[in-house]
């Protein structure tokens, strides 16, 4: 895959017309000789001065000129066969065909709405308002105009707090604080907490009077859920003069603000009933990311040994995903491989090792005994208990 990145990022050079080393100068640079001579020539003509040489020098330049754009054209062209050939190797197993699935007028619309929620959401307005009144008008698919409103007070507060300035962000948590309260989030103290910091660290010298005036009037509505973190927060002040080398010196990080605009996406969305995850990116990142050749290969195997899977709401293989995409904790049965359900959760024997509650059957014995196979340990059923993850 590196290998075609490399010749993707050489195509694209190529194509903007970026200065090249190279015998033959770039494609810009030949028209913008090209375009020197012909002015030549006209001032030449209007001039007067122009002879039967004139022409002949220009038809010469123009076929030059022209050489040098074939050569560079050529270099496009090799650079674009190798990516294709790079991709080759990488994807040994071409993609499955499946019949066309958005067919219906109701799964077109869905799929429409799909997309424009995809632009609105990544902050491309224009795009999705270019979209929705040529596409989803004339398929009768209607988009919420306060979807539009919010996704735009969205950008506004990511842009603030990329810019560190938490002010916006601090107040669309004030009007949905109950929204956080139910859901037990920290956005809100997180964001009074970073504002503290920087009235604290954000000037030379540090305005102590400032952050503490702050301190004294936001911090005690959080007291009983941070009150540990609060007292940090207030004792750092002695050691502003070392800070990087005290105990509270993950205040002086730059990380400290970095995952405030994450946090922030992520419950905006929650407030709207939307998934944190921006629509059509886990499609595009599982997908591309390999999962379709690896699933089409497991149907392979399957068809040849002429079996099928056992679940439908299971795969037979393993797909590698981002930690973005990791919504809950799984687990494994070490013993039946077979990954735990609400049907078949995870059962822990006395011994502290887990299985899954259909091996913990099978491995009984009469009298409700069973036999750890990890350990000599030997309990009883009734005295397993269920895991949570």
């Amino acid at each position: 895959m590196d290998g075609a990145l490399k010749e993707l990022d050489r195509v694209e050079k190529l194509a903007s017309n970026a200065s090249l080393k190279g015998k033959s100068p770039s494609i810009n640079d030949s028209l913008d000789s090209l375009l020197q001579s012909l002015r030549e020539v006209k001032g030449r003509l209007h001039a007067g001065t122009a002879t039967a040489e004139t022409f002949s020098v220009l038809a010469k330049t123009v076929d030059s000129r022209k050489k040098d754009v074939d050569e560079r054209q050529k270099e496009v062209y090799n650079s674009l066969g190798k990516v294709g050939k790079a991709l080759d190797k990488k994807f040994l197993i071409p993609l499955p065909s499946y019949d066309p699935l958005f067919v219906s007028a109701e799964a077109t619309g869905a799929l429409d709405r799909t997309i424009a929620l995809h632009f609105l959401r990544t902050g491309q307005f224009h795009t999705a308002e270019a979209f929705i009144e040529t596409i989803l008008q004339e398929a009768d698919v209607n988009i919420d105009p306060k979807l539009h409103s919010h996704f735009v007070d969205l950008h506004h507060i990511m842009s603030a707090l990329r810019e560190q300035n938490v002010q916006p962000a601090l107040e669309w948590a004030n009007r949905n604080r109950e929204f956080l309260t139910s859901r037990s989030s920290p956005l809100e103290f997180l964001l009074v907490k970073s504002q503290y910091i920087h009235l604290l660290l954000g000037s030379q010298p540090p305005d102590i009077r400032s952050a503490i005036a702050y301190a004294r009037r936001y911090f005690p509505s959080f007291s009983s859920q941070h009150a540990h973190e609060i007292s940090r927060l207030m004792t750092c002040v002695l050691f502003l003069s070392h800070l990087s080398a005290s105990p509270y010196s993950e205040y002086a990080s730059s990380d400290q603000h970095s995952e405030l605009g994450s946090m922030f996406a992520k419950e905006f969305c929650a407030s709207l009933g939307m998934s944190r995850q921006v629509p059509l990116r886990a499609v595009g990142d599982i997908g591309g990311g390999g999962a379709l050749a690896r699933i089409e290969k497991g149907r392979k195997i399957m068809r040849e040994r002429k079996s099928e899977w056992s679940r439908t709401d299971e795969l037979p293989i393993e797909i590698p995903l981002p930690p973005e995409n990791r919504y809950h904790s799984i687990f494994a049965c070490p013993v039946s491989k077979e990954q735990s359900t609400e049907s078949n959760p995870p059962m822990m024997m006395g011994c502290g090792h887990v299985i899954t509650k259909d091996s913990l059957q099978k491995l009984s014995k009469p009298g409700g005994r069973v036999k750890c196979p990890y350990c000599p340990v030997e309990s009883q059923i009734s005295a397993a208990l269920r895991v949570h993850f």
